[in-house]
């Protein structure tokens, strides 16, 4: 049986991963000087990402609706129509209870079994419950060959599995040696071995993550929808979470490929949300002091690519003239040369 021990994490581990997840620590600190600043743009952001992470989340798994049918079911303006839009409708609800009450909620397995109840309670009779026999996971190649991946942990191991996950979890939050957003990312790929339930298991670990997270200080999720950024680049989702379960019960797996892979996907929220906090900021400025305030409130380096397409209606010509006026006042430094060149303030 594979054994749930995250005080690797205590010990030496890749130096960009680290300097990752530091930059991250940053950025949020940062970002709450800005949600301070700027409460209705936050407050739209939130309403929404909140509909981006239901569509998406769900999207991963197969289950698909427009926009439009997810805003009404978020709001409260219409009644589910059909299965995929009650556990659409289920989402949410967890969703909801994960951002009003995320310091209240204790991780157990009762509360996972009470998230899978929420979404499937009317579309399942397994909703809130273990699975009762083995499951798998399958994929299909480019030629339509279907094979198992992996075989989750049995059945009748899995109540002890996720005991054992969540008490690892817990030794490891009390382990001032461990960064928590590290921990956060082998809690979920366990998670993902153990496949506690028949079904419903991709959307229960991103709720739990979200709930990690906002228990971490991070409720960047709540802004720039973790879940869509997570649809976006799917394949690679997949391929670290195979690359992280191969020798996974034998206890000589690795984790660093999805610890990589979550700590780009914050790093990316982070900087959508810088996009759109300078983009809200330069709405009312001219050509010159757009340019100037990108560079000037991005906490990240930014391209003459990204200007450029951040303002299309302003002339490459006049980015570039504006990056070499700031460049000789002293107010920002060139980073790189040519076309992998990025800007930041000084």
């Amino acid at each position: 049986m594979h054994r749930f021990d995250y005080q690797f994490l205590a010990d030496s581990l890749p130096a960009n991963l680290l300097e990752i997840a530091g930059i991250i620590y940053d950025l949020r600190g940062k970002g709450e000087i800005r949600k301070m600043n700027n409460l209705h743009l936050f407050q739209e952001l939130q309403h929404t990402a909140m509909v981006d992470s239901i569509q998406s989340s769900n999207a991963i798994e197969g289950i698909v609706t427009t926009a439009e049918r997810v805003k009404k079911l978020v709001y409260k303006q219409s009644e589910p129509f059909t299965h995929d839009e009650q556990e659409i409708l289920g989402y949410r609800d967890v969703l909801d209870e994960i951002y009003n009450h995320h310091e209240d909620l204790e991780i157990t397995g009762d509360l996972l079994k009470h998230f899978h109840m929420l979404i499937l309670r009317t579309t399942s009779p397994d909703a809130g419950k273990y699975k009762q026999q083995n499951n798998w996971i399958q994929e299909r190649d480019e030629q339509g060959r279907i094979s198992i991946r992996f075989l989750p942990v049995k059945a009748r191991e899995t109540p002890q599995a996720v005991e054992q996950m969540i008490l690892a979890w817990h030794e490891g939050k009390q382990d001032s040696r461990i960064n928590g957003l590290l921990l956060i990312a082998c809690v979920i790929v366990d998670f993902l071995c153990i496949h506690p339930f028949r079904d419903g298991n991709g959307r229960v670990s991103r709720l739990l993550m979200s709930l990690l997270l906002l228990q971490e200080g991070f409720d960047i999720g709540k802004y720039i929808s973790i879940d869509k950024k997570i649809n976006e680049y799917r394949y690679n989702y997949y391929q670290a979470l195979k690359a992280c379960s191969d020798g996974w019960h034998e206890n000589r797996n690795t984790y660093i490929p999805f610890i990589t892979y979550l700590l780009q996907i914050l790093y990316s929220c982070y900087k959508d949300l810088d996009s759109k906090f300078i983009e809200n900021s330069a709405r009312k400025n001219s050509k010159s002091k757009q340019i100037e305030n990108t560079l000037m409130q991005s906490f990240v380096p930014v391209s003459k690519e990204e200007i450029a397409a951040r303002f299309p209606e302003i002339s490459i010509t006049t980015v570039e003239r504006v990056l070499g006026k700031l460049v000789r006042e002293g107010k920002i430094e060139k980073i790189g040369t040519y076309r992998n060149a990025r800007y930041r303030k000084l």
